[in-house]
């Protein structure tokens, strides 16, 4: 094993606290990654549905797996709620991340604005994002920004101790 092998396993590797690895992981919004996925449905799925609807929509009411309930009816899980799901999950984890008052926190709000534009210039413009999982999605993006930015500034507050008669 090389020096700088031994060094870097010795000092945690590539997520060591401080990393540029880390940082860089922490400032990406997880929003993105349910975006990339309905992208992706979106690219593969053809321009025109039936009725005029969005080629997407067949593939957002697309079953995913469906239980037989107590009360016998069937519970299914579509795709697109599956995708809402995984968004809502991300939504979580970008508010608990948005408690840290560290720097990476402001590139992170930068990225979820930059990811904001492009969801609504994509809602508003193309004809595949132009339906009600994208919109809830977009909607995410924006209660990631709004909510991110709040829960910052409270948390940044705390931690310099400006707050009731300290700040004049």
């Amino acid at each position: 094993m090389t020096t700088t092998a031994k060094t870097t396993a010795a000092s945690g590797g590539l997520f060591r606290r401080g990393s540029f690895v880390r940082n860089g992981l922490s400032a990406f919004p997880l929003l993105a990654l349910p975006t990339v996925f309905y992208l992706f449905m979106a690219l593969f799925s053809g321009t025109r549905g039936a009725a005029d609807l969005p080629a997407i929509t067949g593939a957002l009411e697309a079953t995913v797996f469906s239980v037989r309930m107590i009360s016998g009816v069937v519970w299914r899980l579509d795709a697109g709620d599956l995708l809402l799901l995984f968004g809502l999950l991300s939504l979580a984890i970008e508010i608990a991340k948005a408690t840290s008052s560290k720097s990476v926190s402001i590139a992170n709000h930068a990225a979820s604005m930059g990811l904001l534009l492009i969801c609504v210039i994509l809602f508003l413009s193309m004809g595949a994002f132009a339906t009600s999982t994208f919109f809830l999605l977009t909607m995410m993006t924006i209660f990631d920004v709004l909510v991110g930015a709040m829960v910052t500034i409270i948390a940044a507050r705390r931690d310099f101790g400006v707050g009731d008669g300290l700040a004049g």
